[in-house]
């Protein structure tokens, strides 16, 4: 029986991002972000609050990178959602992380964090529904450890872990249960 729980942004799996970009003073900031994801095949949407540091940084660069959050790292990962860059000044170094210049924008890569983002701001939107940066994927960044022979990512190997909006928890994630455009295809010829 299906109980009725009221309106609530629940879908599962939330993926667990990592925005980074530059203060104005050149120093990291990183930003834990649910709500934002791919839109199209070379974009991502950020739905983020004006008030955020990152928020001011992503205006003033127009860049940022989105990284994803691995198991090894959630302590970092879950702090970066925790404090504050408009209170915590040295946020990014209390973490313990290391980050090296993009090559292709204005905003910080996060050495630790398996996959990143590469992505210029396409367009900043205010709506009645809050605000969103639209960015555009330059390049993907993937260590060569979560890669296999053919240079493709592997998921498993990503170490990942997505937020549950349920409970407030982390879940990790990583086993194939099938084969996506396959899996399902016996139910064409019914």
């Amino acid at each position: 029986m299906l109980k009725d729980l009221g309106v609530k942004p629940y879908t599962f799996p939330m993926p667990v991002l990592m925005i980074a970009t530059y203060n104005e003073d050149g120093s990291v900031d990183v930003m834990n972000m649910a709500w934002g994801g791919v839109c199209a095949e070379n974009m991502v949407a950020l739905n983020i609050d004006e008030d955020h540091k990152t928020t001011e940084n992503i205006k003033r660069t127009g860049a940022f990178t989105l990284s994803i959050a691995d198991v090894p790292h959630i302590e970092a990962a879950d702090f970066f959602g925790i404090a504050t860059g408009n209170k915590m000044k040295d946020k990014f170094e209390r973490s313990g992380l290391h980050a090296v210049k993009s090559a292709r924008v204005d905003a910080p890569v996060v050495e630790e964090f398996p996959l990143t983002l590469e992505c210029k701001v396409a367009e900043c939107q205010h709506t009645a529904y809050g605000f969103r940066v639209l960015g555009e994927i330059l390049n993907v960044l993937a260590d060569e450890k979560v890669l296999d022979e053919k240079g493709k990512v592997v998921p498993a190997k990503l170490n990942a872990f997505v937020f549950d909006q349920f409970q407030n928890g982390y879940y990790a994630i990583g086993e194939k249960v099938g084969q996506s455009w396959h899996t399902g295809a016996g139910l064409m010829n019914q």
